[in-house]
């Protein structure tokens, strides 16, 4: 594979499950550590190719974040741990060095036609089209947060933990191959407790334990919206929640599990 290529997207295929993580997977907190946007996007990567002539749709992952993901070579590996003809739990890990660094655990449901009584009341986004660039808040930092185009979708002045914005990669999750809608979803949902944080970058660091994404339909497109609220409460806790979007409307909702320190 061209190199050059190959470091224009988050990661390298080595084959046999093993990936190179390029620059762009650099997250906040270090420029060692992967941000948790790839990590969790090339582990739905694995539970689609599991599961891709299974028919059923992938309606609920869980990352468990157990320890720093390096920005080095990788590996996926992948099983069903609970099969079944209407619903099956399938588990993807990702490890380096041997060590297991990140778990994903995906409920997968038989599709069935419910067309008739489809709703969503959640409120709508403002097209991507018609939002403006929206500037990398200040303490941003690594090769993530670049690797993205980011829209503000406010309609008005956000509150303190509280944003509305649009995000989509810039590069293919792996060189040489086009991300589907879901690798993009979970690429950008972690940005949630980003970019609706109350405390400032400077002074805090908020790092999430796990993020969980229920969706009640299939995403579309390159698009994905984050509706994020962050709560901070008074004992070192945080929890962000945020309502995921496509540009058609609502496709689910994500949560985190957030722990704040000072820097």
């Amino acid at each position: 594979m061209d190199t050059s290529a190959a470091e224009e997207a988050f990661y390298e295929p080595l084959g046999r499950g093993r990936y190179r993580a390029t620059e762009h997977t650099v997250g906040p907190w270090s420029d060692k550590a992967q941000h948790l946007g790839p990590v969790a996007a090339l582990l739905v990567r694995g539970v689609e190719q599991h599961t891709a002539e299974s028919g059923r749709g992938i309606r609920r992952v869980t990352v468990d974040v157990l320890g720093p993901v390096p920005v080095d070579e990788v590996e996926i590996r992948c099983e069903v741990s609970r099969p079944g003809r209407s619903v099956e739990l399938v588990t993807t890990e990702i490890s380096a060095g041997g060590r297991v660094a990140a778990l994903a655990r995906a409920w997968l449901m038989r599709r069935a036609d419910t067309t008739e009584v489809a709703s969503d009341e959640a409120r709508r986004l403002p097209a991507p089209e018609s939002c403006g660039p929206m500037p990398l808040p200040a303490g941003w930092s690594g090769g993530y947060a670049r690797a993205l185009d980011w829209r503000n979708a406010n309609t008005s002045e956000p509150g303190p933990g509280g944003a509305a914005v649009w995000g989509r990669p810039r590069l293919p999750l792996v060189a040489g191959e086009r991300p589907s809608p879901l690798q993009r979803l979970f690429a950008v949902a972690d940005c949630s407790s980003g970019v609706s944080s109350p405390l400032p970058f400077e002074q805090w660091a908020f790092a999430n334990t796990d993020l969980t994404v229920h969706l009640s339909r299939d995403p579309m497109g390159e698009w994905v919206g984050l509706d994020a609220q962050t709560a901070i409460g008074p004992d070192g806790a945080g929890l962000t929640h945020s309502t995921l979007h496509d540009a058609t409307g609502p496709v689910g909702r994500s949560a985190q599990a957030l722990m704040p320190s000072r820097v």
